[in-house]
C-alpha cells in the first residue's frame, strides 16, 4: 500500500471516516524520497528501535518497520487508531501507543517496550513534528537525556534555519546555542509545502540530530551556563554587558569584570557568540560566584 500517495491518502480517510486536524498539525507526506531519506539518514539497523512521533496513517512507521526490529509510534489522537491497524496491520513489530508525547516520559517508555531486549540495538527517534510543539518536543528530549543516538525528524524551515545558524546571523539565537550544545545537527533536505495534503502555509526540512556523548564544551555550572544564554538573547539588542547586569544578583562592575575575565568584549551582542564563548563567560560568572 503506497501510503504516500493522495489518492491511498483520501481513500483511507474515507473508509475510516477520518478528517485531518489543523490544529493538530496533521499534514501528511506524498513524498517518497523524502521518507527514503528520512529512513536513509536515520540508518536504522535491523537489532535498533525507532520511536515514531506522529504517525500520521503511518507512512513513515512502516518505512522504519521494514528495517527496525522494533517501532513504537506516539499518537495523540485517537481517531487515528482504526487507521493506523489497517495500514500496519503486516507490520509484528510495531506498537501504536495513544498518548501527548510532551506528557509522556520517554524513557519509561523505551523501558517497556525494548528494555530487556535491546541487545546491541540502538533507539532512534524519527518524525514529521507537528509545527506547534516542534520546539518543546526536542527539548523534551535533550533535557531529559532520553536514550537515543540519533532524531531525524521534520520541522518547519524556519525552526531547521534557526538551529543551524551561525554566530552573527539574525537566526542565530538561543535555541541554536541549546541544541547544539547537546547534540550536532545536519541538515538533510529542504521540504516543499507542495508535497503534503492537505498542504501548510509554510516549507519544511528535514534534520538530522546527533546526541553528544560528552558536551563540547566545559562547564563549572551547566545551568549558569543556560542562565547565560537566556539572559543574553532576552534583550537580544542590548550589549552583553546590559544584558547580564543583574543576573542572579551580579551587578555592572561584576559583569563588567566577568565579561572581560573571559575575554569577551562587554559591547557585543549575545547573537555574535559562539558556544564556546559562551562557556567561557559562563564559567567567569560561576568563578564570581564562589
Amino acid at each position: 500500500m503506497k501510503l504516500y500517495s493522495p489518492a491511498v491518502i483520501a481513500a483511507l480517510c474515507d473508509k475510516h471516516n477520518f478528517r485531518q486536524s489543523k490544529s493538530l498539525g496533521q499534514n501528511f507526506i506524498t513524498d517518497q524520497n523524502i521518507i527514503s531519506k528520512i529512513i536513509d539518514r536515520s540508518q536504522i539497523g535491523d537489532e535498533d528501535l525507532v520511536l515514531e512521533i506522529g504517525p500520521g496513517i503511518g507512512a513513515l512507521t512502516a518505512a522504519a518497520a521494514e528495517r527496525a526490529a522494533k517501532v513504537i509510534a506516539i499518537e495523540i489522537d485517537k481517531r487515528l487508531t482504526p487507521v493506523l491497524s489497517d495500514t500496519l496491520r503486516d507490520y509484528k513489530n510495531v506498537d501504536v501507543v495513544i498518548g501527548d508525547v510532551l506528557k509522556t516520559d520517554l524513557n519509561e517508555l523505551l523501558d517497556e517496550y525494548w528494555g530487556a531486549s535491546k541487545g546491541d540495538g540502538k533507539a532512534v527517534i524519527i518524525g514529521n513534528l507537528p509545527y506547534y510543539i516542534t520546539t518543546p518536543v526536542i527539548m523534551k528530549i535533550l533535557e531529559g537525556k532520553v536514550a537515543a543516538e540519533t532524531l531525524v525528524v521534520m520541522v518547519q524551515k524556519e525552526v531547521a534555519d534557526r538551529l543551524v545558524a551561525k554566530p552573527g546571523t539574525k537566526t542565530y539565537g538561543a535555541i541554536t546555542v541549546v541544541v547544539n550544545y547537546y547534540c550536532t545537527v545536519a541538515r538533510i533536505a529542504d521540504v516543499p509545502r507542495d508535497v503534503f495534503v492537505p498542504k501548510p502555509n509554510v516549507d519544511s526540512a528535514v534534520l538530522k540530530l546527533d546526541i553528544r556523548k560528552t558536551p563540547p564544551v566545559s562547564l563549572v555550572d551547566e545551568k549558569v551556563f543556560f542562565t547565560c544564554i537566556k539572559a543574553g538573547f532576552g534583550q537580544r539588542r542590548k550589549t552583553l554587558l546590559n544584558s547580564l547586569s543583574g543576573l542572579g544578583g551580579i551587578g555592572k562592575k561584576e559583569a563588567l569584570k566577568s565579561l572581560m575575565d573571559a575575554g569577551i568584549d562587554p559591547t557585543r551582542r549575545a547573537e555574535t557568540l559562539s558556544i564556546s564563548e559562551f562557556a567561557a563567560l559562563a564559567n567567569s560568572v560561576s568563578a564570581r560566584r564562589e
